[in-house]
């Protein structure tokens, strides 16, 4: 198994859930995380004084999947987050070791299909 995790721009997370869609994948999870790369922040001006965002606004989707699903899924999210400017964000794919499901006892990759 492997865990495919990807930041995104915000904007961009309703056309990933759809591309994630179009492919098969019926679960993942999404955290709403700050940080930054070479776009590094940005300085905004509130109230006549300018101050700088250093961390930016950015989703984070964690998906497990079979190995097999691993670089279409990666690939998918590529396709459906792209924008070409800086900021699009990263997918890092992992390797699981094991799974397992908390209501069956389910392992491996029972317990990351849907049922």
């Amino acid at each position: 198994m492997k865990k495919i995790e990807a930041i995104i721009k915000p904007f961009k997370l309703d056309e990933a859930k759809e591309a994630l869609s179009g492919i098969g994948i019926q679960g993942l999870t999404v955290s709403e995380v700050k940080g930054f790369g070479r776009q590094k922040g940005h300085t905004e001006l509130y109230r006549g004084a300018e101050y700088v965002v250093d961390f930016l606004p950015k989703i984070k989707l964690e998906i497990v999947v079979d190995d097999e699903l691993a670089e279409k899924v990666a690939l998918t999210l590529q396709e459906a987050c792209h924008t070409g400017r800086i900021g699009d964000g990263k997918i890092f794919v992992l390797p699981v070791e094991d799974a397992l499901r908390i209501r069956t006892g389910e392992r491996g990759a029972a317990a990351v299909s849907v049922g």
